[in-house]
């Protein structure tokens, strides 16, 4: 026997279990209460963000014989709920109108309309998907829902609410369920796993709820989705293998390759995520979806934004909202748009991506040499002056010392010691700060000063950022609790970038370094 799916056992049983739509749960409870009960009632939102439940619990609260200020029976233990519940209440006639669309089925449900109710109160028609109905359907429904009979209570549900005549609005109560805000989806996705004993890392449950964009149903469904071994973990590496999306850092560092116009880590970063097995639409459209958050950042929408991502996200999106100018975050996001839809199904997955990366690099230099124009123009348009005799050239300064290298202080650990524990490090930094990690990606120890840790950085938009206090002290505070000492921080831009220091794994430069207080000016690589 097929086990019964996972939204089905966690449907709502009563309204304080209703999630994300607390304007339509109290003003219902009120209309309860008081006994105003409405004879037509139009339930309009997302899929999967509770208008059946809710119009089932509403079936319930008018027919239950114990229901108390509002709400139904507690646990649900009467025998109108057990059959509400069950799908055996007789008074409850639920509709698809996506398979019963034509005039005939309407007047059919209209002359059932008139008999009375079998057991409960109030006899209550649940039309699902009501903007299925063909016009002369809507046009036969017309009379029934404006003046039904007193015992008979329509409740009607859609997805699409812009087609359903004005003339059926008007005489319905209009109810708008809402996107449910991803923490409280991934709340609830963490009820669900530890009432069913299952282990869930909270990244994995988030990743989830992000993929569902406000449907707890479809979140429901995909966590079910990655319940099929209930031995295993649901951790992130695998939620991203089995629902192929991408690392939010991955999605983060790429934007910050457009920022900086590094093409060659852009390209690079793209191939290395779809080489692991992420699919290439998906990695665009997880693009469009940050890029669109960057947006309504710059343009006052962060109530929205709040709604769509977790708190470590919007915050890293407002940062780099600040380094995005708006024509360019414009063109980022209808390139990869356009990647989107090519990636469905090119013989070159990559090519799209790649391609929208390049254009949105470009975008983006366009609009700062644009930016820099107006102040740069008035020279370019000045007088040529007169040449003047050339000056004679003063003699060259003499190079400056070599300062001493400062000593290592006792206890500190060695350079080979902190790059041993780097990816550590990192690992830590990303749990505490999404934007420093990235700014890190690229970025190794190149060598210690005293008390000062030097970070080998690819450019120098890396080391601004790096070198500002908020970062510095992120890194300080990761670094302390890891080594047990405490460096300062600095970063110097190195021709080879980041990544690993080949200097820091030989045993000969490290005592020299370390211990006699030697200096790594240059790496030079060598035929052997």
């Amino acid at each position: 026997m097929a086990s019964q799916a996972l939204y089905l056992r966690w449907r709502p049983m009563n309204f304080d279990e209703v999630v994300g739509q607390e304007h339509v749960v109290h003003t219902l409870r009120n209309a309860l209460a008081s006994g105003r009960i409405a004879h037509a009632y139009l339930f309009a939102g997302l899929r999967g963000t509770g208008k059946t439940s809710m119009a089932r619990l509403l079936a319930k609260a008018v027919n239950c014989p114990e229901v108390g200020e509002g709400d139904v029976c507690p646990g649900s233990g009467c025998h109108v709920c057990q059959a509400v519940r069950e799908g055996r209440y007789l008074d409850l006639i639920e509709i698809d109108a996506a398979s019963h669309t034509s005039v005939d089925d309407v007047r059919e449900l209209r002359e059932r309309v008139a008999f009375a109710p079998n057991e409960g109160k109030y006899k209550v028609y649940i039309i699902d998907e009501v903007h299925r109905f063909s016009g002369a359907a809507f046009d036969a429904l017309l009379k029934t829902i404006e003046e039904p009979p007193d015992h008979a209570i329509f409740i009607l549900a859609t997805t699409e609410i812009h087609k359903v005549p004005r003339t059926i609005l008007s005489r319905c109560q209009r109810f708008d369920f809402k996107r449910i805000p991803l923490h409280q989806i991934v709340e609830r996705l963490r009820l669900i796993v530890d009432h069913e004993g299952i282990e869930a890392e909270e990244d994995a449950l988030e990743l989830v709820a992000r993929q569902a964009t406000g449907s707890m149903r479809d979140s429901i469904s995909l966590l079910d989705q990655l319940l099929a071994e209930p031995d295993k973990v649901v951790s992130l590496e695998l939620a991203r293998a089995i629902l192929g999306t991408v690392a939010v850092d991955d999605v983060y560092a790429l934007t910050e390759a457009v920022i900086t116009g590094d093409t060659g880590h852009g390209i690079t970063l793209i191939n290395r995520v779809l080489d692991e097995g992420a699919d290439a639409q998906q990695f665009a459209r997880d693009m469009i979806e940050y890029l669109r958050m960057v947006m309504l950042i710059q343009t006052g929408g962060a109530d929205i934004v709040e709604m769509m991502a977790m708190p470590a996200a919007v915050e890293a999106a407002a940062q780099q909202a600040q380094d995005l100018p708006r024509r360019a975050l414009l063109a980022a996001l209808r390139a990869f748009s356009e990647a989107a839809d090519q990636a469905a199904g090119g013989w070159q997955p990559q090519l799209p991506l790649e391609m929208a990366f390049i254009e949105s690099v470009e975008a983006l230099h366009e609009a700062q040499v644009e930016a820099a124009a107006p102040a740069q123009r008035p020279a370019a348009q000045a007088a040529p002056q007169p040449a003047q005799a050339e000056a004679p050239r003063s003699p060259e300064p003499p190079p400056p010392a070599v300062a001493e290298p400062e000593p290592q202080p006792a206890g500190a650990p060695a350079l080979s010691d902190v790059v041993k524990k780097w990816d550590v490090i990192r690992e830590a930094i990303k749990r505490a700060d999404l934007r420093a990690s990235a700014l890190l990606t690229d970025a190794a120890p190149l060598r210690i000063e005293g008390r000062r840790l030097i970070l080998s950085v690819p450019s120098d938009f890396h080391r601004g950022k790096i070198e500002t206090e908020e970062t510095r002290q992120i890194i300080r505070d990761v670094i302390v609790r890891i080594t047990g000492f405490e460096f300062a921080i600095s970063c110097q831009v190195s021709a080879q970038g980041g990544g690993s220091n080949p200097a820091a794994d030989d045993s000969l430069v490290n005592y020299v370094v370390n211990e006699l207080g030697g200096k790594v000016i240059r790496i030079e690589d060598t035929e052997e």
